[in-house]
Parts: C-alpha cells; structure tokens; sequence
C-alpha cells in the first residue's frame, strides 16, 4: 500500500469543503460585479434554472432565461431609479454540505456620495452543477 500523506489518490491534497468555499465565493464576486456594472448578462450567469425568487412574501419561478433576464433588468432599472451605483455584502452565514450549500448575505447598497440606499438580508440555497456553483433560490428578508 502506498504512503500518500492523507492527500488522497492523486496526491493533490484538495479539500472538497474548501474548494466549494472558494468555488461559491467566486460566484457571490461575479454576483456583486454583474450589480456594480449593471450587467444582467453576469447576474443571469450566476443562475441555476429553473429558479425561484421569493421577494415581498411571493415566489416567483424563472423557467427559463428569457423569464429571469426580464427580472434582472427591472431589478437593476429600480436601482438605478434609486440611486445606487455600488452594491457591496457581508456574509453572515454559509453552510455546504455535499452539493447543496446555504448562504446569507447583508447586502449593502449606495449611491454616488457613499450614502445608504438601501440594506437587506437575503438568503442563498445554491446547487453544485459540475464544477460550477450555481443559485438555485434567493430569498429576500
């Protein structure tokens, strides 16, 4: 039997929670980029679908991409309608269990001055597709 060190077969020593964390970190970076550039491309991107919305106590499923990019880019008219030209967040929780993980973040958004637009909390469940992580669910508090 050989001594591989405990780094597994191809001796490369991933950790597969570990590269989930960087994988799913990733994603919530292109995330904020896609709302800082008001890119509804690079939003719908970071998407699993179908997917499902919940915001303002109803569920909204987006079938396809067609249905989600009409969202996205109502979502980001709104914010540009209140000012905010920056979007920032705070992880506040994250769980990943095999090919599910749950993430929360505290979303901070502002306008050119720097000042609070808008603050909330929203909640991730995400699905492992290949490689990739993707958001299957966003619940907004």
């Amino acid at each position: 039997m050989s001594d591989d060190n405990g780094r597994g077969a191809n001796g490369s020593g991933a950790d597969p929670e570990a590269e989930a964390a960087e994988a799913i970190a990733q994603l919530f970076d292109d995330y904020q980029a896609g709302f800082n550039d008001f890119e509804a491309d690079r939003i719908a991107d970071c998407f699993a679908l179908p997917a499902v919305i919940w915001q303002n106590e109803k569920g909204h499923v987006f079938s396809d991409e067609d249905e989600l990019m009409e969202n996205i880019e109502a979502l980001l008219a709104a914010l540009e309608k209140e000012g905010v030209t920056y979007s920032d967040f705070h992880v506040s929780s994250s769980h990943i269990s095999g090919m599910a993980a749950l993430v929360t973040l505290d979303w901070h958004q502002e306008n050119d001055d720097g000042d609070a637009v808008l603050e909330f909390t929203c909640h991730y469940h995400l699905i492992q597709d290949g490689e990739d992580w993707a958001i299957a669910m966003v619940v907004n508090e």
